[in-house]
């Protein structure tokens, strides 16, 4: 049984669009570790065109691309992450890990005084 669990969730945007999230920065650490956009979208069960257009969608919202990309397969080929990629992908989860630890603090502690063990019945 959980009690009084405190899911946070950052999302930075540009403009309308989602340019950075828990999901966006896993792929970005998938495309570091594989090497590829369509590997890390396999290791994350995510479709071809599903990641290319997340890549694609984060290169147009920072000021610099995040993932470069080379075509075709061999040597010197495929995707990695640009220094802003790094920086980005760093900075996110610094961020992260500071609203976790807010999360962890005392007014958490406050609302937890306050909250039932579970739901009354409907």
């Amino acid at each position: 049984m959980r009690i009084g669990a405190l899911k946070l969730k950052a999302q930075v945007y540009c403009g309308d669009e989602l340019a950075m999230g828990p999901g966006k920065a896993d792929l970005l650490e998938a495309i570091d570790r594989d090497g590829s956009i369509s590997a890390a979208g396999r290791a994350l069960g995510m479709s071809y065109r599903r990641t290319w257009l997340l890549v694609d969608g984060m290169n147009r919202c920072w000021k610099d691309r995040l993932v470069e990309t080379v075509a075709g397969g061999g040597a010197g080929r495929g995707a990695r992450l640009t220094v802003m990629g790094r920086e980005v992908l760093a900075a996110y989860r610094a961020l992260e890990g500071r609203l976790q630890t807010a999360a962890d603090g005392e007014p958490m502690g406050e609302l937890l005084t306050l909250l039932r063990e579970a739901p009354l019945p409907a």
